[in-house]
């Protein structure tokens, strides 16, 4: 095939392939033209090496097709298999750390806390007692373990509001 000869072709099949891009996986009008582009200089390269063409035009649709799946390829996200599948999940990686930051806080911060202190907040916040029944189990007046419980719970703001 002599050079103009390719010209005629190539202005012959443009549209074609023009199409075949576009149309493709619906690729952008610039990549489609570069489909073209590769698809030409890909014929272009074959016939100057004496590839034997039978049929150029069907030759340069099954290149263009080509291009647009490997252009498919390189969008599509790549998977991987794990070995095994029974992976636990359901909460994200940030709520794990976040999590664990408020963990560290809180032990820095009951740490600067007196023992009684710790065990006031500890019957009203985790055992979710009254201020009665703190009363009643520790033997202490109700004003008393309110105003303690207070002072802790003041010393803490403080502490978390130095670590935020």
């Amino acid at each position: 095939m002599t050079t103009e000869e390719y010209e005629l072709l190539a202005r012959k099949i443009r549209p074609k392939l023009l199409a075949i891009g576009r149309d493709f996986a619906q690729i952008s009008a610039t990549d489609a033209e570069d489909v073209v582009q590769e698809t030409l200089m890909r014929l272009w390269e074959m016939v100057r090496q004496d590839y034997p063409v039978r049929d150029a035009e069907a030759l340069a649709v099954r290149i263009a097709k080509n291009i647009c799946i490997s252009h498919y390829r390189k969008t599509q996200p790549k998977t991987q298999t794990l070995p095994h599948d029974n992976y636990t999940g359901g909460t994200e990686a940030t709520d794990l750390t976040d999590a664990c930051d408020l963990e560290k806080i809180k032990d820095i911060a009951y740490g600067t806390l007196t023992s009684t202190q710790r065990k006031y907040l500890h019957l009203r916040n985790e055992e979710e007692m009254t201020l009665d029944e703190i009363a009643q189990l520790t033997g202490r007046p109700k004003t008393s373990i309110k105003s303690t419980i207070s002072a802790a719970r003041r010393q803490l703001m403080g502490i978390i509001k130095e670590q935020l």
